[in-house]
């Protein structure tokens, strides 16, 4: 945050959406609620979703694609590896045909030198008596069957090498098909979110600049509560500026731990409190200040949308607002004091004293 002038400075929005959808950052990200025209829908108009609604359904989405995605690369992989093995079984039956032709070339040089092709009334005058003339005969039925047997052996082999050669390349193409298809959706959903993701950083700048916060979004709660009594304000993040930092952001020192995270991403609370504000203009744009038991407050600063109001409680690791750059923001993250009053000016280490109760935050 920064406390004596703002420099607003976009970071493309794209960017951030196509970094929520890698290796599944959002998986566990909320999903819209069912239809709340008090909330969850925009003011007089109860058949569009908010934007922040909007923003979480496309992170849902996303989510199910990464997952997707993961599922199809696996099995193309085994696809892969079966028409891999087609083509490895194809290679093999072709160097069976060409040593069944050789074969079939053998015979047919062994029965032309032998006498085989001559016809049967040569043969009796040419014998020299009748036990020569049966045993040539035999020698010409036994090469006339091998020379049977090597030709449908030839065929069945030509047969099975066709049939797997269609195999093998309906296997690519259903490859190429599934690549094609997940590739599609992702690039669809990108671009639905970006849309999302700029309409609702435009409504919190307003409210911003208006002061007057919009109606909470309402969004589906995760489905599974955590059993700690405190927990990281965001699930997915990256560690940018800390507590007690110095530079040209900051006319003081930094009072809080900043998470780099795209715009929308659903921010949670530390842990079980009451809501004692939700403001929407100044330095810290939008932003939602909850008690803690013990006598210590949390700040979530620079919102994009609220999803609660003053006098909620809640507990730990409920959805209370979802990620933005309002206020004097440098790029989309949340920032997150700890204090022990609920204004500025008495924040203390929040790494620390999360630290201190058992959350350990990540580079």
């Amino acid at each position: 945050m920064r406390l004596f002038h703002r420099r607003p400075h976009r970071v493309p929005v794209l960017l951030c959406a196509l970094l929520a959808l890698a290796a599944g950052a959002l998986v566990a990200g909320p999903a819209a609620a069912s239809p709340d025209p008090g909330g969850r829908f925009g003011p007089g108009d109860p058949g569009v979703l908010s934007a922040g609604a909007e923003v979480a359904q496309l992170y849902e989405d996303a989510s199910a694609a990464a997952q997707q995605y993961e599922t199809t690369r696996r099995a193309a992989k085994e696809q892969e590896a079966r028409a891999r093995r087609l083509e490895g079984l194809l290679a093999r039956e072709r160097r069976e045909i060409a040593a069944l032709r050789g074969d079939l070339g053998r015979i047919a040089r062994a029965q032309y030198r032998s006498g085989g092709g001559l016809p049967r009334t040569a043969q009796l005058l040419l014998a020299d008596s009748p036990e020569d003339l049966i045993r040539g005969q035999q020698a010409v039925w036994q090469a006339d069957l091998a020379v049977d047997n090597a030709v449908s052996k030839s065929r069945r082999a030509e047969a099975r090498l066709s049939a797997d050669e269609r195999k093998a390349a309906a296997a690519w193409h259903s490859l190429a098909e599934r690549n094609g298809e997940l590739a599609q959706l992702r690039r669809d959903i990108a671009a639905k979110l970006e849309r999302a993701l700029w309409k609702l950083q435009g409504e919190a700048d307003r409210s911003v600049a208006t002061g007057k916060c919009s109606k909470p979004v309402r969004l589906k709660q995760p489905k599974t509560r955590t059993t700690r009594a405190w927990v990281a304000p965001v699930k997915s993040y990256r560690l940018s500026a800390g507590f007690d930092s110095v530079g040209q952001h900051w006319a003081h020192r930094h009072t809080g731990q900043d998470f780099a995270v795209p715009i929308g991403t659903p921010v949670r609370a530390a842990g079980a409190g009451r809501v004692v504000s939700v403001s929407c203009g100044g330095a810290f744009g939008v932003e939602v200040v909850l008690e803690h038991s013990g006598g210590y407050y949390t700040q979530y600063a620079h919102l994009a949308a609220v999803t609660v109001t003053k006098g909620q409680r809640v507990r730990a690791g409920q959805w209370v607002g979802q990620s933005g750059t309002t206020g004097n923001s440098t790029g989309p993250h949340l920032h997150f004091e700890v204090r022990l009053t609920p204004k500025w000016g008495s924040a203390v280490d929040p790494t620390r004293w999360l630290k201190e109760r058992g959350v350990r935050l990540r580079p």
